[in-house]
């Protein structure tokens, strides 16, 4: 990998982590249609240590909040109650899926998981998935003509069951082109929560997953054609990029519709269906290239 394309890689990484488009999928396209060898998975999990160094930072005050009343609340029953020791609670059962699934299905991610026409499908599919949810809270938000406004559920209301099932649609990004913050706002959606309070907890909870795949992934790091030094330029891009994306998303969400990013999904993936077809990309495109 040249450093170029490295640069570029780790730009496609923070400008499409904490959008729910796709990360994975768009370093995986990026590639292919660049004509550059596939990153592979260790190289995307390294790099989002980078955007996820960002989301640390933006919420430092939530995490530092919630791991400071959760440490004290091991040995303070008094705290065991308080809302930010039972969100320390929910971000470690949450990730217990996606930890999980992501040893068990180690291969797959590396593999068959990779080929353009299952992401062309996860981004059509998760895009009608996100368009269905983005539309059943603008109708409670706005209410209607014969509907009064519905309150949705906010980070207080969260319990181990939604926390659990959180971390199932957090797993499902495994899979490239479902995108880890697109599952798991949309769940969070379907779930009656807000926007704001799915898009916060879809964040904290990706923090342990993302750091352990990260630090999991680097002993293949510096094998084959990705040395570290652009790994590491790759992720540094990466968390600047992150940090400037995610402000403006949590800015965007709080009155914007999700409509946008699936249109862009629902277009991109019949794009690739298309360019597949008429021969112009192969399924395992990049794997082999120069």
């Amino acid at each position: 990998m040249t450093w170029f394309e490295s640069f570029v890689l780790g730009l496609v990484q923070g400008l499409t982590e904490f959008l729910p488009i796709s990360s994975s999928a768009h370093l995986r396209l990026t590639a292919a249609f660049a004509g550059w060898q596939d990153p592979g998975a260790a190289f995307t999990a390294i790099t989002q240590i980078g955007t996820e160094a960002a989301v640390i930072i933006y919420f430092r005050k939530d995490i530092g909040r919630i791991i400071s009343t959760w440490s004290r609340s091991l040995f303070n029953r008094e705290l065991r109650h308080h809302h930010d020791a039972q969100m320390g609670w929910l971000v470690i059962v949450g990730s217990i899926p996606i930890g999980v699934l992501g040893i068990t299905l180690k291969d797959a991610i590396e593999g068959p998981f990779r080929d353009l026409r299952l992401i062309a499908t996860t981004l059509i599919v998760m895009g009608v998935v996100l368009g269905i949810a983005d539309r059943l809270a603008a109708r409670d938000e706005t209410g209607g003509r014969h509907r009064a406004v519905k309150q949705r559920k906010t980070l207080t209301d969260l319990s181990i069951k939604d926390g659990l099932l959180y971390g199932v649609c957090q797993a499902m990004a495994l899979i490239p082109g479902v995108s880890r913050s697109g599952a798991t706002i949309s769940g969070g959606l379907l779930m009656g929560y807000t926007r704001e309070s799915a898009a916060r907890y879809s964040f904290l909870l990706a923090i342990p997953a993302v750091l352990a795949s990260g630090v999991f992934e680097l002993k293949d790091a510096g094998e084959g054609h990705v040395s570290w030094g652009p790994t590491i330029f790759a992720t540094i891009i990466a968390f600047v990029v992150g940090y400037v994306v995610i402000a403006w998303f949590m800015k965007f969400i709080s009155n914007k519709s999700f409509m946008p990013f699936v249109i862009y999904r629902i277009l991109l993936g019949i794009a690739l269906f298309a360019l597949v077809a008429a021969g112009v990309l192969a399924p395992n495109a990049g794997e082999t290239a120069g």
